[in-house]
């Protein structure tokens, strides 16, 4: 048995249009400090959000820190409405897109990482880092961090629907080496 989890989604959508930052910083849902990034960037986030939305002078806007692209899609939404709300940006349609999630998956039992690395696509120099690291191309790019006790974590994908196909596809490679 294997489970999962999702622990972070990073999405991105943008307001398509320049944010005047010169009064964003006085509302306390913002952080703004002009010293990070040279005053580009200004930070969203309530009480209610799982994670936080960073706002880009430019108009785009980055999320990070939620567990699901549902919340992801929210959040920036949520950040959407809080700039139209307080005449900051004219409404628009958000064009929200998953850049990155971050899962991780417990195999439930030991794995022999050195048996492992005999498969071409796995690193393993314990000396450096006590994870084999993976690199898959199919079903989905990405990038695997393989531990012995059995845990994983995943990077790389962009859509909750591409987990279990690449679960499933690390699932065969480990069995085929223990």
């Amino acid at each position: 048995m294997v489970t999962s989890a999702i622990v972070n989604v990073v999405a991105t959508a943008s307001v398509g249009q320049e944010l005047d930052f010169d009064q964003l910083w006085q509302c306390k849902e913002i952080f703004y400090d002009s010293d990070v990034y040279g005053g580009r960037v200004a930070y969203f986030k309530t009480e209610k959000m799982q994670g936080k939305v960073s706002i880009f002078n430019t108009g785009k806007m980055i999320s990070v820190g939620t567990k699901s692209e549902t919340h992801a899609l929210q959040e920036l939404e949520l950040a959407m409405s809080f700039l139209v709300e307080n005449g900051f940006a004219k409404p628009v349609e958000l064009n929200v897109k998953t850049q990155n999630m971050v899962i991780t998956a417990d195999f439930e039992k030991s794995l022999n990482l050195e048996k492992l690395s005999e498969t071409p696509k796995v690193i393993y120099e314990p000396e450096q880092f006590p994870g084999a690291i993976l690199r898959l191309e199919k079903p989905y790019k990405t990038s695997i961090l393989i531990f012995a006790s059995g845990k994983t974590v995943i990077t790389g994908l962009t859509s909750s629907a591409q987990i279990e196909p690449t679960i499933q596809q690390l699932k065969l490679l480990i069995e085929s080496h223990q």
